[in-house]
């Protein structure tokens, strides 16, 4: 299964880098019921991380997830009503 692995993280991140500079709506399971959800902009990907960049009172941040936050739904990013980077999983 590790060797396995690998690609289907790839395979997340060639999803996402169709999507890189587009308005996503993201979702991040943060532990003890706390959910974080923002509406940004898919700024880059890494070849372990990508990254989204939003505004919040006034400020411009950036936060990081990796490919397996993806895979293991921790993280959950769509565009519009089509959720993205998971149907490599399915």
């Amino acid at each position: 299964m590790s060797r396995q692995a690998p690609n289907i993280l790839e395979k997340i991140r060639e999803d996402l880098n169709d999507f890189v500079g587009q308005e996503i709506y993201l979702r991040a399971n943060r532990g003890r019921k706390k959910i974080f959800e923002v509406t940004g902009v898919l700024e880059q990907t890494y070849p372990k991380v990508f990254v989204v960049s939003f505004r919040e009172r006034q400020v411009e941040r950036r936060v990081s997830y990796s490919y397996a936050d993806l895979l293991t739904k921790t993280v959950e990013i769509s565009v519009g009503d089509t959720p993205i980077g998971v149907q490599a999983t399915g």
